[in-house]
């Protein structure tokens, strides 16, 4: 050991030499390794360089740059005003759509206020086109002529009433009877739920909750119009009740009255109001819109006579020759009524006689010289349109178009139906009309055709303009 240390303190030199030439073969593959790493290095990076083309090279520098030339406060900037441009389109579609709403709400209130004003009158009786007689379909479940009838407002369910003291409720596009009240015999008043004498009138509320129903043991009777259940009798009348009319928009319900009488309610309270008195004979119809007023025909008293309620007052109008026997509103200012003299009178509440009179409607009957013409028994209207109905026992219902105005009646078409039309009622829509029809006249039977069926027929009525009037927004 000690001869090794000292031969190396002593030779420093070739030592020297020694690990310089060791250091420098040492060196050279270290040198040579660290080209084949760096060349391996360089085709592995060429390599995985080799598939990006050019343009995408050009395009994520581009990027590149334009994050890095983008500061915080552009970039704020730059959402603020693509944020500003989408408010500015909501608020543009908004405002459109707010436009339309108000246009339309615009027209509507416009409609409301020449409603009110009984001014509103839609031309469509031009539209109306003769409908085809195998469309036309007959309902049959009543015993005996049916008096009057009732459409639900939503034009689904008809409620029919005949002299058999029964109430059928129907259903319209099937035809099937959905319920049946029967009728009960004389007598048995005390323990039968309904009515036991000829119904002569009915109404339902506009909202379809109440169903009314009057006949000649001068009962009022209140039903559910959705199950038919009973729920009050109103008693008051001393004769038969020959007109029910609930005011549109409430459950205050009109009644008439072969005593000469019309008497108000509170169905809701199951209340009696008060009476008003003026009529000389018999009332024969009745009919009431949202005012609250009432218009009634007085039979051989041969007037028609508006009654404000609240001012407990009455206007008087005269103009048919024979008994006044039914009576129609078209409007809050217009009406039309029908007599046994044969005619149909179009009436104004500001003016005393009929604005037009068509006499013998509906033809005349009977041996030359001793001629009668045959007597309106019902009349309906298409309300707040120019389009009113009647009918009669000459097998025909007649639709008639009221010029502008209502100063002239011209007739449309007729429709054969064989029997006493006792009743006539347009759809709140207007796209049907269902008659009631019997072998005598509601009232009496002073006539019997025995060829007719009792039943309600339900008329299709065609719109000739119908696709016209949608597109041009009528």
């Amino acid at each position: 050991m000690s001869s090794l240390f000292i031969k190396k303190k002593g030779n420093t030199k070739p030592d020297k030499k020694a690990e310089s030439g060791a250091g420098t073969k040492r060196k050279a593959p270290a040198n040579g390794r660290t080209k084949k790493m760096t060349s391996r290095l360089n085709e592995e990076i060429s390599s995985d360089s080799e598939p990006e083309s050019p343009a995408v090279e050009k395009k994520a520098r581009v990027q590149e740059d334009e994050e890095i030339e983008e500061t915080a406060q552009e970039k704020k900037l730059r959402l603020a005003k693509l944020y500003l441009e989408q408010l500015k389109e909501e608020e543009e579609e908004k405002a459109e759509v707010e436009d339309f709403e108000k246009d339309l709400i615009a027209g509507r209130l416009q409609e409301d206020v020449l409603e009110q004003r009984g001014k509103l009158q839609r031309f469509v009786a031009k539209d109306y086109q003769p409908p085809d007689i195998a469309d036309i379909r007959l309902l049959r479940g009543h015993q005996l002529p049916i008096t009057c009838l009732v459409i639900s407002p939503d034009d689904k369910q008809v409620f029919s009433a005949a002299k058999d003291c029964s109430i059928i409720k129907w259903d319209v596009e099937s035809g099937k009877k959905l319920h049946t009240i029967p009728g009960g015999r004389k007598g048995t008043e005390d323990r039968h739920v309904g009515h036991t004498a000829h119904i002569l009138c009915m109404a339902i509320s506009s909202d379809g909750k109440y169903l009314a129903t009057g006949d000649r043991n001068k009962l009022i009777m209140i039903w559910e119009a959705a199950l038919c259940k009973h729920l009050y009798t109103f008693t008051g009348h001393r004769d038969a009740v020959s007109g029910l009319s609930f005011r549109k928009g409430t459950h205050q319900l009109y009644s008439a009255s072969h005593d000469r009488s019309i008497k108000v309610w509170n169905v809701d309270e199951n209340a009696y109001v008060e009476t008003l008195f003026g009529h000389q004979d018999v009332i024969t119809g009745l009919d009431s819109l949202s005012r609250e007023r009432c218009v009634t025909t007085g039979g051989r008293d041969r007037t028609v006579r508006v009654w404000k309620i609240a001012e407990e007052s009455q206007l008087v109008f005269n103009g048919h020759e024979g008994s006044i026997d039914c009576i129609q509103l078209i409007n809050e200012e217009h009406m039309v009524t029908g007599a046994d003299d044969g005619s149909i009178a179009v009436w104004s509440v500001g003016k005393k006689k009929p604005l037009v009179t068509v006499k013998q409607a509906h033809g005349c009957h009977g041996d030359g010289g001793l001629e009668q013409p045959y007597w309106i028994s019902s009349v309906a209207a298409l309300q707040n349109s120019d389009t009113v109905a009647s009918g009669s026992n000459n097998s025909k219902v007649q639709l008639w178009k009221c010029g502008e105005g209502f100063r002239n009646l011209k007739p449309l078409f007729s429709i054969p139906l064989t029997g006493f039309v006792n009743s006539l009622k347009f759809s709140n829509s207007g796209n049907f009309l269902v008659a009631g029809v019997g072998q005598e006249h509601r009232l009496g039977r002073w006539w019997r055709i025995k060829e007719a069926k009792n039943g309600l027929y339900i008329i299709p009525l065609k719109k000739q303009n119908s696709e016209q009037d949608v597109t041009s927004g009528k």
